[in-house]
């Protein structure tokens, strides 16, 4: 009896409003904002290994907690967005840039984008711009790519197998399509093909916080609170 009593008060004092909190916790992170630790270089130099982006999951809709089931919506993904999705060949959560909405035409020539038959604009810059981005030993270029309202950093490797151009496709509707801003390194809409909307989680809108993982976690100080392109 007095072990019932025991775990009663333990229930009562503690455990009751622990399960609260959490509860309340994993439906805020859900529905409505979560953080995301980036362990790939796919999205470079935009977004490095090391960085832990903060995901804005009430920039498009509101989804009930712990399902992909939609309350309301207000908007939708635009070209340029950078978003957090679930993987559609194995449901892996990726960080992409969206460059096709539904409807439109995409064609990679060379690296260089045409969306709805338009070239997009690309003016080079220097691995010098990004403070915290190390280039490596791999021969790469960096670029501006001016997508929508999104001017954005884009880098391609020479020495790096990838699928660098692809014929004209068009998005179906109620899809997108996904690309790294690291063009030679990313594995993104080339390889599993388009993302129903219903699989984006919310838009990643800033660097939270960010380590250095090649130097013992050390903070990149510059990248805290960062908005991201």
């Amino acid at each position: 009896m007095a072990w019932k009593q025991r775990m009663g008060w333990l229930w009562r004092e503690w455990l009751r409003g622990l399960l609260v909190i959490v509860l309340a916790v994993s439906s805020l992170r859900s529905a409505v904002a979560d953080w995301n630790d980036v362990p790939t270089g796919s999205m470079k130099p935009t977004i490095l290994e090391g960085d832990r982006i903060f995901v804005n999951k009430l920039a498009y809709d509101l989804k009930l907690p712990f399902t992909r089931i939609r309350l309301a919506r207000w908007g939708s993904p635009q070209r340029g967005d950078i978003v957090v999705f679930s993987s559609p060949s194995d449901g892996t959560r990726l960080v992409k840039r969206v460059v096709g909405l539904p409807g439109d035409t995409v064609a990679l020539v060379n690296n260089r984008l045409l969306i709805n038959g338009k070239l997009m604009s690309y003016e080079p810059i220097s691995a010098s711009s990004f403070p915290d981005f190390n280039p490596g030993l791999e021969p790469r270029k960096l670029a501006v790519e001016q997508l929508g309202t999104h001017p954005h950093p884009v880098m391609s490797t020479s020495g790096v197998p990838a699928p660098r151009s692809f014929a004209t496709i068009t998005v179906p509707e109620g899809d997108y399509f996904m690309l790294g801003d690291n063009r030679d390194e990313s594995g993104d809409s080339r390889y599993f093909g388009f993302v129903p909307a219903d699989s984006i989680a919310g838009q990643a809108v800033g660097v939270a916080l960010s380590v250095d993982l090649d130097r013992s976690l050390k903070p990149r100080w510059r990248r805290f609170f960062r908005a991201l392109p």
